[in-house]
Formats: structure tokens, C-alpha cells, sequence
């Protein structure tokens, strides 16, 4: 069985991501693609990120209707810190021997994979799929990162969600750039405006 993770704060997860996990399920020929938001991220502040269970839930929401797509609350159930290196032994332990792994990253994630906790491991343990975007590089990657990556490139997508948030709080549209389903939670939440506690 071969299983793509794909990790992220998701706040909130959007088309881009969607269309980067099928054509990574797809060109990788995945079984599977677990999105695993992250709990508390180690390098972002915890007040800049909405509510673990609110970005499970809107995560949940985005993927209903896949049946190649889950979604784990891995990370989002965990007290402390989310590194990637921990994940992965945990779905190493749960899904045993039968599971090849795949850390689904962008192209940016992949030039600071060197920086992570304990990057022997992951790739001895994974093989990261990089969805690429135009003009990104692999000549500035690790040569042993480079040998081990499968590259998707072509899906790129101009959606970020630090974009839908703002604009959220200008009061302008997002329409499109998320799933009904998530947009819909967003307004009923009031998520990403003054009014918001999440």
C-alpha cells in the first residue's frame, strides 16, 4: 500500500492543496492521501493559527466525498509540538509494514527538509512527493534529497491561505478558492474577521 501524508496548518485548506494532493495521489499511483493538520506549529506562533479542531473540521469538510483522501487528528490531539519525524513513526507503527510512505511537501518545504528534526530519518522512512511550481529550482536541493523526491510539477495554483484570510477580513469574496463546504463554515463561524474567536 502506498500512502501519501500530507501535513499543513490548513488555515484554512484550500483548492491548492486539493489539487496538489490528487495529482500526487494520482501521479504517484497512492492508495491513499492522509492530510494530518498540524497541532501546534513549531515555528509559527500559536495566536496567528486558528484552532486545531476548527482546521480539522474545515479539513474534514474539504476532502468529504474522496475516497482516496482522509483526514487524521494525529497531530491536532497532541499537547506539544508538531514535528514531522513523529508523525511519521506514528503511521509507521499504525499501519505496520504493509504501508510505503510519502511526505507530499511544496518546493519550499523540500529546500528546508535539511532543517527539520531528525531529516536522516524521514528519508530513510519516506520519499517525498514535491509539488513543484514554475521556475522552482531542484538544483538548489540537497543532492540526496534530489535523488530520493518525486517531482509533480505543472499544478501550480495562485491560492494561499494567508491571501483568503485577508481577504475575509477586507469582506471580499472567496468564492472559488475554497470548497462550498469550507466557505460555508467560515461564514457560520465567522472565522478570519474581528467577530472571530476561533
Amino acid at each position: 500500500m502506498r500512502v501519501g501524508l500530507f501535513g499543513g496548518t490548513f488555515d484554512p485548506i484550500h483548492i491548492g492543496h486539493l489539487i496538489a494532493a490528487e495529482e500526487a495521489r494520482e501521479r504517484a499511483g497512492l492508495d491513499r492521501v492522509i492530510f494530518v493538520p498540524c497541532g501546534i506549529p513549531p515555528h509559527k506562533r500559536p495566536k496567528r493559527v486558528s484552532a486545531g479542531p476548527v482546521r480539522l473540521e474545515m479539513t474534514r469538510l474539504a476532502v468529504r466525498g474522496n475516497p482516496g483522501f482522509e483526514v487524521s487528528e494525529f497531530e491536532v490531539s497532541r499537547d506539544e509540538a508538531s514535528f514531522t519525524v513523529e508523525t511519521v513513526r506514528h503511521f509507521k507503527s499504525e499501519l505496520g509494514g504493509r504501508a510505503e510512505l510519502f511526505l507530499i511537501v511544496g518546493a519550499d518545504s523540500l529546500l528546508e527538509m535539511h532543517a527539520w528534526k531528525n531529516p536522516a530519518e524521514l528519508l530513510s522512512e519516506t520519499r517525498p512527493i514535491v509539488v513543484s511550481r514554475p521556475g522552482f529550482d531542484l538544483g538548489k536541493v540537497e543532492a540526496r534529497l534530489r535523488e530520493r523526491a518525486l517531482v509533480v510539477d505543472g499544478v501550480s495554483v495562485g491560492v494561499s491561505s494567508t491571501d483568503i484570510r485577508a481577504r475575509v477580513a477586507s469582506g471580499r469574496s472567496i468564492r472559488y478558492l475554497v470548497p462550498p463546504s469550507v466557505l460555508s463554515y467560515i461564514v457560520e463561524n465567522k472565522l478570519y474577521t474581528s467577530d472571530s474567536s476561533a
